[in-house]
């Protein structure tokens, strides 16, 4: 593995209440987070394809840990997204190489299919940094009960010389999602959108 992993963590929420209703059944996500050495820290690089190649591995790695956390099949993930945060010696084009490039082929693979762009952010944080991982669902972005987002954090990460990256899945959308538009029973999966 090209990636200089220092840790792993993966995060499951599972909301069975709101609004004082029962959430049957409950909605879940998880997020896989690994913490990786940034070897273009501190320096300007322009060829940036080694990032590309980690985010390759990691997008393979971090789906699989967060579906596996779901307990269900890739194909059964309703929901996707993408963040990173790179400490201080490293800069957003860093995060953005990992993240756009290659990673999105692996996630698609794991979850059997995706054919919506995978929501994503990136930014640049000190220890204990937010990412906010912004969601869609995987397969027609329109799908409005599916916009959301998880936070995760980690208290030592990322140092100066790191980047965080994370991947979240769903197995359903926003608990109680009543804005209308497109459901996911209405699904054609031509286009990515609808």
């Amino acid at each position: 593995m090209k990636a200089k992993i220092r840790k792993i963590a993966t995060f499951v929420e599972e909301t069975q209440r709101e609004m004082e209703r029962d959430i049957s059944p409950p909605t879940r996500r998880a997020a896989a987070v690994a913490v990786i050495e940034n070897p273009c820290a501190g320096k300007y690089v322009e060829d940036l394809s080694e990032l590309m190649a980690i985010g390759e591995e990691l997008g393979e790695l971090l789906t699989s840990r967060a579906v596996a956390a779901l307990g269900i099949a890739g194909p059964s993930a309703e929901s996707y997204g993408k963040a990173a945060a790179v400490g201080e010696n490293g800069e957003l084009e860093h995060a953005a190489a990992i993240l756009h490039p290659k990673l999105g082929t692996p996630v698609r693979r794991v979850l059997g299919k995706g054919a919506a762009l995978i929501p994503s952010s990136k930014k640049r944080g000190g220890l204990g940094v937010v990412l906010d991982i912004p969601l869609g669902h995987k397969d027609a972005a329109f799908v409005r009960s599916h916009f959301d987002g998880m936070e995760v954090r980690l208290n030592d990460a990322p140092r100066a010389n790191e980047i965080m990256v994370a991947i979240a899945v769903t197995d359903s959308g926003r608990p109680l999602a009543r804005v209308g538009g497109l459901t996911k029973d209405q699904i054609q999966g031509e286009d990515g959108l609808r």
